[in-house]
């Protein structure tokens, strides 16, 4: 099979589950060198207190046929950061595809700024926000060494959708701009290297928490719409991560500097699918059915 990534190096940054870990699995299927990073391993768990770890998304991303590392980093500690930066160094001489997906915070939903628990709205911040700076600072000097360096902003809703709606709660809102924004700032940062930003998108993402909620597992998802009939348009984290490795693979990538973009636009670009043969667009679908408050019918969006 084709391996249009053998030979690139890539860290995911926050591949413990969800996004991430469909992320390096999919970049892993393209034939790359995945570094897998997160705070949950075999021996300990972070303060989501999930069963996931870093060492089965790294086992995840050879079976797929890549190479996965794992290893175990807080992207709140600055030392821990820039000792696994100095280890991709050391071991590989380059970096050409970092994706910051690091989050794994808890959500107060629906809750003003005067109403949140400020510690936990704080560390909402600090793990969405942070992370990734902490881990842009000390990585882009590795990959800016030589043209073609791709970042990957993982985030919640576009810029198109997030500058016009409230998000879940003030300091979630907060972040999830924030995160859009970082790309655009890295784009401006990194072109005069020959790198590329993007702000990249799942939708509605059947995560391992969010098929545990709905008592439903990737093969029977469907039953969930019983439940909640707008969950037709869910995708799974397969779909998201084909996109980021399409970017990957795009020797005119250069193209998407600075945009903020979802799963399903990036689809309609390349061709892939979802694991079911469908693409969805949830991002359309939101604003012109769940939002408006439409029956659910997914015709035509997927």
């Amino acid at each position: 099979m084709e391996k249009p990534l053998a030979g690139k190096i890539a860290l995911v940054a926050g591949a413990t589950r969800g996004a991430g870990r469909g992320i390096a699995v999919q970049l892993g299927a393209a034939g790359a060198t995945v570094y897998v990073t997160g705070r949950s391993t075999g021996s300990r768990r972070s303060e989501m207190n999930r069963p996931e770890t870093i060492e089965e998304t790294a086992a995840l991303v050879d079976r797929a046929g890549g190479h996965g590392i794992a290893i175990a980093v807080d992207h709140l500690v600055a030392d821990e950061v820039r000792e696994l930066v100095e280890r991709i160094d050391a071991e590989q001489g380059a970096l050409d595809v970092l994706v910051n997906d690091i989050y794994g915070a808890p959500i107060e939903w629906n809750k003003t700024v005067w109403e949140s628990t400020l510690d936990t709205g704080l560390r909402t911040l600090r793990l969405a926000v942070d992370t990734h700076a902490i881990t842009s600072h000390f990585a882009l000097p590795l990959m800016i060494r030589k043209p073609g360096a791709l970042v990957v902003e993982v985030n919640d809703g576009t810029t198109g959708y997030n500058s016009e709606n409230y998000r879940v709660s003030f300091f979630y809102d907060l972040a999830k701009t924030a995160v859009n924004r970082m790309a655009f700032a890295l784009a401006h940062e990194l072109a005069s290297h020959g790198g590329t930003a993007v702000a990249v998108t799942p939708g509605w993402l059947r995560s391992e928490a969010m098929l545990d909620a709905y008592q439903v597992t990737e093969e029977n998802w469907r039953e969930a719409t019983k439940v909640q009939p707008h969950f037709a348009i869910s995708e799974s984290p397969a779909f998201v991560g084909r996109a980021v490795a399409a970017l990957a693979g795009d020797p005119e990538v250069a193209r998407w500097n600075g945009k903020s973009v979802s799963s399903g636009e990036l689809a309609k670009e390349y061709g892939f699918t979802d694991l079911d043969g469908s693409r969805p667009d949830s991002w359309r679908y939101l604003v012109e059915v769940q939002d408006p408050g439409k029956p659910a019918d997914v015709t035509g969006y997927r």
